[in-house]
């Protein structure tokens, strides 16, 4: 009898010891990007039509952040931020090397290797590091995710709609730094990254990890493999949310399958708003624009027995802030040389009782122009010169503009008349950022460079 107490005893000493290590160990981040992505494309922000039953259930068991912001309304420079913890114009990722607002194959253009990224601020502290997914910050050797403190990369380094027409290669999927297949197959891209995201996971489960998942989806030309594809209620941009979702929730299962899921934190969240096949409500506009449908984006964080489960909060919060947060949650440094925009959001992910977005302001860039400026619950659009950006975009002449997020999200009713005090003190706001990050072609006192080739290369199979 007193032998199998003692055999008890020992075993109850043993679990709270395993549990103590668990909680003082720096946790695991696995960062889930959609494309193009809808605030309201998923069940738990709004959809009536897509089914995302593994993305819900992170959100009843995690937190919604309903004030999570993008950076900007298109692709290279959202994922700009979401790496420095910097505005896209801050580091030069605002419009390529031709004006336009993205990147495309054989840009001149890319992530200066001098900035530092979140995932070389974790390999500081001997994470474990992959991208799998599209990268979208520049194609060349220079650029690439293995030269940005990623350990490891498979996917696709661009949009995947620009392996056609013009001198543009084939669409490449890249495994580390060589291009493994041309033309992409885009039906599987989906299960393809789930099945090199589990694999990593099972790999480092014994080590620290960080593990971004930028997928290509729900980005057209719309894709889903045939255990998906025409089984949505919402045609092929339904059935690729759908599988995401999938996707979700088998990492979601890996992690508890390994017991490793009360030491990891699984961010969901989108690059920017999506395109007219999806929902951006209650909010107006979509990609492409500075509205808040382009840029606020839906956003669930898990991570269960740290998380309070079923949480909310309309704190302001932006991937600017994944830098210092996963900083701070592992005891990290946030880069002190340079300026870094992001703050960090820890005490508001974690629930803390009366914690507050420490941000006082957002603004809203539209490629180097400044064009609009948050502060608590109101957005002022600044006066803006006729602009031609891009192919044929035009940016109009526009008035100053006020709304209040708060009692009006789509942003119908402009009381600019009614709150001139408000209007001043967000233009004072701009004025400082014009002058610290820069204005239309105007460089700010602390912008920097993006990186640089003179002759870029085409991506072939083998190299």
């Amino acid at each position: 009898m007193k032998l199998r107490i003692a055999y008890i005893l020992a075993f109850v000493i043993l679990c709270l010891v395993q549990a103590c290590n668990i909680k003082n160990t720096p946790p695991n981040f696995i960062l889930i990007y959609a494309d193009d992505l809808g605030y309201s494309d998923i069940g738990c922000f709004g959809s009536e039509l897509n089914r995302t039953p593994a993305i819900d259930k992170m959100a009843d068991e995690g937190v919604r952040l309903t004030s999570f912001y993008s950076t900007s309304g298109v692709c290279t420079p959202s994922r700009s931020s979401l790496m420095t913890g910097c505005y896209p114009v801050r580091v030069g990722m605002d419009e390529n090397d031709q004006g336009f607002w993205v990147l495309f194959p054989m840009d001149k253009k890319g992530l200066h290797p001098d900035e530092i990224t979140v995932a070389e601020v974790l390999k500081e502290q001997d994470y474990a590091t992959a991208c799998i997914g599209k990268w979208h910050l520049g194609d060349q050797p220079e650029f690439l995710p293995t030269r940005q403190g990623f350990d490891y990369y498979y996917g696709i380094p661009y949009s995947n709609d620009m392996g056609r027409g013009g001198n543009n290669p084939p669409l490449p999927i890249m495994r580390n730094e060589q291009v493994i297949e041309a033309p992409a197959d885009q039906s599987t891209l989906t299960k393809r990254y789930t099945e090199e995201a589990i694999a990593f996971i099972q790999a480092n489960a014994d080590n620290s990890f960080f593990l971004y998942l930028p997928h290509t989806m729900p980005h057209v030309p719309l894709f889903s493999s045939p255990e998906f594809a025409g089984k949505s209620n919402n045609g092929k941009y339904g059935d690729a949310i759908e599988e995401i979702d999938w996707s979700t929730g088998e990492i979601v299962n890996t992690l508890i399958e390994l017991g490793i899921d009360q030491n990891t934190l699984v961010v969901f969240t989108s690059d920017n708003g999506a395109t007219r096949r999806g929902s951006n409500l209650p909010f107006s506009g979509g990609k492409c624009g500075i509205q808040e449908g382009s840029m606020r984006e839906p956003c669930v964080m898990w991570w269960p027995g740290t998380i309070p489960a079923g949480s909310s909060s309309s704190e302001l919060m932006s991937t600017l802030d994944i830098l210092p947060t996963f900083a701070s949650l592992t005891g990290g440094e946030v880069p002190q040389d340079r300026v870094i925009d992001g703050l960090d959001l820890s005490s508001v992910i974690l629930g803390k009782e009366g914690a507050k977005s420490p941000h006082n302001v957002f603004y809203y860039y539209f490629m180097s122009q400044l064009q609009a400026v948050r502060s608590g619950n109101y957005k002022l659009y600044l006066e803006m010169d006729k602009r031609q950006y891009g192919w044929t975009r035009k940016i109009e002449k526009a008035e100053m503009e006020l709304f209040d997020l708060e009692k009006d999200p789509a942003e119908k009713i402009n009381i600019a008349d009614k709150h001139p005090e408000i209007v001043n003190r967000l233009l004072e706001f701009a004025d400082k950022a014009r002058e610290d990050m820069g204005d239309f072609e105007r460089p700010g006192k602390n912008a920097r460079p993006a990186g640089w080739v003179d002759n870029p290369k085409r991506q072939e199979i083998g190299r």
